[in-house]
């Protein structure tokens, strides 16, 4: 006997069915999409984290580590070691070595990588006087050269450089520059501003009017021709670093012509601090489309 169509029961028993699994249907998929969702906002907040300290530490670590300073505005600053800002401090500034210079990029004739710059002061040799540092091992056109390239034809030259004397006395609150105020006394300055000399190998004071009478000249010495600083702005989360000036000339991060690039966007907080000379950082960002989910990432600097 063949049955034409479905009962009334039959009916309602198939719309119950069919209902609850659309339900569980509906539930399994956003699951899913939110899972999916989280997951790649995850990823990609990790990715971004990470590529941000690691921004950070590739330069801090060849930073002058007497140098480097908090800020909780652009005049307001103390050594990270003994700032009492904490996490009212926003902006993590320091002075860079020239690594690249010192690691060369020019082979000499046997193929050979050597320093554009030795790091020695030949406190012998008869040149080397109040006027003259001899340098051996130094080849300040060369350096001239690469410092062009890395500050991508901006001006930089080796004329904007200066020498720290490792094992010097740091004043950091006038030996720098940090202040904005151009340094004018290599007697009391920490940072002292050079010019390439008569040979590729020497160094002159590029202060006008002044030289190296009665300076602690070390035998020690570290190159730089630029400082750094990454500044946290809480209104807009932007994470950006500052590069190519010089605060030993009165060059400020917060100029208008000073080079900068955002590191990251949509940072909760910068935060920094120093135990002796070891510096360590933490960047926070968070996402408000997964629960205001959040995420650090932390990096110790030796």
């Amino acid at each position: 006997m063949r049955r034409g169509a479905f009962t009334l029961l039959e009916l309602i028993f198939v719309i119950v069915i069919m209902g609850i699994l659309a339900k569980y249907g509906v539930e399994l998929l956003s699951q899913a999409y939110k899972s999916f969702i989280f997951s790649s906002i995850n990823n990609r907040l990790q990715s971004q984290t990470a590529a941000a300290v690691e921004t950070i530490g590739s330069r801090l670590q060849y930073r002058i580590k007497d140098s480097v300073i908090a800020r909780k505005s652009a005049t307001d600053f103390e050594a990270l070691a003994y700032s009492p800002y904490e996490e009212n401090a926003t902006i993590l500034e320091w002075v860079g070595t020239d690594i690249e210079g010192f690691r060369g990029n020019t082979p000499n004739a046997g193929g050979n990588f050597l320093p554009h710059w030795s790091g020695i002061i030949d406190l012998k040799d008869p040149n080397t006087n109040a006027t003259n540092l001899v340098s051996p091992g130094t080849d300040t056109g060369a350096l001239n050269t690469l410092i062009g390239v890395l500050s991508h034809g901006s001006g930089t030259t080796i004329n904007d450089a200066a020498l720290y004397f490792v094992g010097s006395d740091s004043d950091i609150k006038t030996g720098y520059g940090w202040d904005g105020v151009a340094l004018t006394d290599h007697n009391t300055s920490v940072m002292h501003p050079i010019n390439n000399g008569g040979s590729v190998n020497e160094f002159v004071s590029g202060i006008t009017g002044d030289d190296f009478r009665d300076v602690n000249v070390y035998e020690y010495y570290q190159l730089a021709w630029t400082a750094y600083a990454v500044v946290h702005t809480p209104d807009d989360g932007n994470l950006t670093l500052y590069y190519d000036y010089q605060p030993w000339q009165g060059d400020k991060y917060s100029d208008a012509n000073t080079k900068k690039a955002v590191i990251m966007e949509n940072v909760d907080t910068f935060r920094f601090k120093a135990v002796g000379s070891i510096v360590k950082i933490q960047v926070c960002v968070n996402s408000e489309l997964v629960e205001d989910y959040s995420l650090c990432k932390e990096k110790t600097i030796f």
